[in-house]
């Protein structure tokens, strides 16, 4: 079987009971970097063997893990911190285990991503989480573009070093008005939640100078500012020219004078009224 074992995110004390029995009594722990893991596994005095399972051994060494487990080895694998297959190359794994037929289980727990978002005072109910935005700049313009009209509650994660590369350009796209939570060091001694908006990070950031591994909570758009900038698009157009965009798609005309309604916000009574008067 493989164990997916979340460890602590910053503060050790968070590891729970069952990582901790897990840990000592597989055959084998495979960590994202061994020489950051042995730190956990030397405090909690753990002596089970580790071996090296990152980005750029993924496919091979998980061919290695799934032969090793089809002979009966049981491994537990360990992202650098927080709950693996979350923005690491743990889903590589997983995914063949499935194909191999062997069983998987999650032995829940830290997760950066759900700990900023509970505490950063933006809707909890719907959200997504971007992890880092791509680093291939058409890719990255792509999913920024696609951010513009997200309604969800968004998590980004970011290094130091280009986090106000990455704010700008969240604002660029999202406004100066948006409001972002920049959690800091989550767990840790030096933990800070910033809710703001995007300007005042900006502002403050190029001030201080971001320090630490941050979680950017961002709050996502309003349904209504969508109606209404839906709204605003279509009163650019005449009715008469609303109802041919319609028509030429083959709707009939009582379906594409409910459509044109429906799209700018009035009746169908309305509607048949500008066209009288058009």
């Amino acid at each position: 079987m493989l164990y997916l074992c979340a460890t602590p995110i910053g503060n050790l004390e968070d590891i729970t009971l069952r990582v901790l029995n897990t840990l000592k009594a597989v055959d084998l722990i495979a960590a994202e970097d061994t020489r950051h893991s042995i730190k956990l596994l030397n405090h909690f005095e753990i002596k089970t063997p580790m071996t090296s399972y990152h980005e750029y051994n993924k496919v091979e060494k998980a061919r290695q893990l799934v032969e090793l487990m089809q002979q009966g080895k049981e491994i537990a694998l360990v992202t650098d911190a927080g709950t693996p297959g979350i923005s690491d190359p743990g889903e590589e794994l997983v995914r063949q285990c499935y194909e191999a037929g062997i069983p998987v289980t999650a032995l829940p727990g830290p997760a950066a991503c759900i700990t900023a978002l509970i505490q950063s005072g933006l809707p909890t109910r719907r959200f997504c989480f971007e992890a880092f935005l791509p680093s291939d700049k058409k890719e990255r313009a792509q999913v920024l573009k696609e951010l513009v009209d997200e309604t969800r509650t968004m998590i980004v994660y970011e290094a130091p070093h280009h986090l106000l590369r990455t704010l700008k350009e969240l604002r660029e796209v999202l406004g100066g008005e948006r409001h972002v939570n920049l959690c800091r060091e989550l767990t840790k001694h030096y933990e800070e939640k910033w809710l703001t908006t995007m300007d005042e990070a900006i502002a403050g950031l190029e001030e201080q100078g971001p320090r630490g591994e941050y979680v950017l909570v961002i709050e996502g758009r309003s349904r209504e500012s969508l109606k209404q900038e839906k709204i605003e698009s279509f009163a650019r157009m005449s009715v008469a020219e609303h109802m041919e965009l319609y028509l030429s798609q083959g709707k009939d005309r009582k379906e594409a004078m409910k459509l044109v309604a429906k799209d700018r916000g009035v009746s169908k009574r309305d509607i048949y009224q500008e066209l009288l008067n058009e």
